[in-house]
């Protein structure tokens, strides 16, 4: 970014507040020029905030919750300069940007990079390669996504424009949690007792969980519309374990991008969008309001056979002020209304244009079939477990349970230092095959390890995401970093290697950085090995992930310089 815009690389954006916000401000202007660096600092402290009457200290980015608002274009480079203040670690990931060769800026713990420490920084240095859209970052290390996240906006080329009518505004709604507890005291004791984790006792729309919830009425997030407008809402799910239905009573809502990637048009009354997912939807409102104001609502969708927050969250699209109380809300489906969410989510196509293609891999070199579900761990001989029949609830993709390493798998790759890190052999077909949605087998413990699937570079991949019955059937948000996927078919059962492909979409299917496996089915995607690096796969159910529900893929260097990964900064923090 030149002297135009603000600060030049070497400025300390945290020295001087006017500054700071000086430059905040411009990078937010839509005139910003193809190829700008944005430079951002992220300062990550413990900040007093109160929601439902309870007070308490959560970490934040720059004492805002949920945090800063990140504006870039297609092409640009973006900067982001981490401090961290508390005694957690952290490392910060940025949903669904390809990283294309540079997955030092990818930001999983102990995948790509160790840790950032209390009192240590590191930086963030990425270019947003053709990608366009919304998109979002959160912690990356176990459950701080909870109060550590915000949008990525990524606006188009300056020539290009969107594929539909300009909206007259464009409003970032992030759909979050609350819990009163401290979370990482929740998953910690879960994972001790191996017993589900206590649930969040809010929904959220920007931070803000409203009326619905005890003391919250002052605490309601207002969209100010005018009548006849059209609006673009960048909707992002950064709840920690629950998708959720959205709706705005009397109003409807038009489809055009998921995951930052343009579809077809489709308008709806209801959607669902699941942990990780981000969609951007067209709302007109009415030329002539039969009210100053409707309710906008949020609720979970799940079949798990625990327990969930079975709450609404309310906000208010706002023509003129009005009391907040009465609303009418819009109608959401019943939390477990599967059909509701099948019937959704198969309207989902890519434009599939000139200008964007779907270029969905048609000849496939690996064929790879995941099963994904939970399942349970032995208790220990010297205490009493809290999970299934005694047992500790754990979960796995093809039977095998994700052990954290001690370093970061991505270094000890690139060093090709493997021993006693990695191992190579994660299996690619279930290792005991069985009725996967029919009546589960009497063993449901699982293995561990710190295994990867080893691809040659520019591999095309297609994968069958297979659901199971284990401790019973939900779906799960299944997220793919360094990579978008193609969603060619899904279904309900056991996935038919004969009958199922005939039918799969290869003209337009959707393009996905995270795809829901249905709950008791199945879901297969393809894509193209192209960004050589070491790529996490896992639930985005933050409970799932801390189960063990990942993998990585380890994509090896191509033979031409442009296809090697870059080498490693000399900032990377240490384990």
């Amino acid at each position: 970014m030149g002297a135009r815009h603000g600060l030049r690389r070497g400025h300390a954006a945290s020295a001087c507040p006017f500054i700071a916000f000086a430059a905040a401000v411009l990078l937010a202007l839509p005139g910003l020029a193809a190829g700008d660096t944005h430079y951002y600092t992220f300062n990550v402290r413990m900040t007093n905030v109160t929601r439902l009457c309870v007070t308490k200290s959560i970490p934040t980015v720059n004492g805002q919750f949920p945090g800063p608002k990140l504006t870039v274009r297609e092409g640009d480079r973006l900067v982001v300069k981490v401090h961290n203040h508390i005694n957690y670690n952290v490392s910060f990931h940025w949903h669904g940007v390809r990283q294309l060769r540079n997955g030092w800026a990818d930001g999983p713990s102990y995948i790509t990079q160790c840790p950032i420490q209390g009192g240590q920084s590191y930086v963030y240095d990425f270019t947003v390669t053709g990608q366009r859209g919304t998109l979002w970052w959160h912690a990356h290390f176990s459950w701080l996504r909870v109060h550590l996240y915000g949008p990525l906006v990524i606006l188009p080329k300056r020539a290009e424009g969107y594929p539909f009518p300009r909206p007259y505004k464009e409003v970032p709604i992030l759909f979050g949690e609350w819990f009163n507890a401290d979370t990482e005291a929740v998953i910690n004791q879960a994972l001790q007792t191996g017993g589900g984790p206590n649930v969040s006792d809010a929904y959220t729309f920007n931070g803000l969980p409203g009326p619905t919830y005890n003391c919250s009425a002052q605490d309601t997030y207002k969209l100010k519309v005018k009548p006849g407008r059209t609006y673009m809402l960048r909707l992002i799910n950064s709840a920690l374990n629950d998708e959720l239905f959205f709706g705005i009573a009397n109003h409807t809502l038009t489809v055009v991008e998921a995951d930052a990637n343009y579809v077809k048009p489709f308008t709806v009354q209801t959607l669902v969008i699941s942990p990780g997912q981000t969609m951007n939807v067209l709302l007109t409102t009415a030329s002539n309001p039969a009210s100053p104001a409707y309710a906008m609502a949020i609720s979970p969708y799940t079949n798990t056979q625990g327990t969930f927050d079975n709450t609404t969250a309310v906000a208010v699209l706002e023509y003129a002020p009005a009391p907040a109380g009465n609303l009418p809300l819009p109608a959401l489906p019943l939390y477990n209304d599967t059909g509701a969410v099948t019937n959704f989510s198969r309207n989902f196509r890519s434009l599939a244009s000139a200008q964007y293609p779907a270029r969905v891999p048609l000849a496939v070199d690996r064929h790879l079939l995941f099963t994904v579900g939970l399942g349970t761990d032995p208790c220990p001989s010297n205490q009493t477990c809290q999970g299934p029949n005694g047992t500790k609830f754990a979960a796995s993709i093809n039977n095998n349970s994700f052990f954290r390493p001690r370093t970061a798998l991505l270094e000890a790759h690139y060093q090709r230092r493997y021993a006693g890190v990695l191992l190579a052999n994660f299996p690619t077909t279930p290792p005991h095959p069985f009725n996967y949605t029919g009546t589960p087998p009497n063993n449901t413990f699982v293995q561990h390890g710190t295994r990867v699937v080893p691809l040659r570079f520019n591999t095309s991949v297609e994968l069958v995401l297979q659901g199971t019955s284990i401790q019973g059937a939900e779906s799960h948000p299944l997220h793919l970093h360094g990579y978008n996927f193609f969603v060619v078919g899904e279904g309900f059962g056991n996935f038919d290697p004969v009958n199922d492909p005939p039918r799969y979409n290869l003209a337009d299917p959707v393009e996905r950085n995270t795809i829901s496996v249905p709950t008791a089915g199945w879901v297969a995607v393809r894509f193209l090995a192209d960004n050589p690096g070491v790529w996490l796969m896992h639930c985005h159910f933050d409970v799932h992930l801390s189960w063990g529900l990942s993998m990585a893929w380890l994509v090896n260097d191509g033979p031409l310089p442009n296809q090697k990964m870059l080498p490693p900064p000399s900032d990377l923090p240490k384990c």
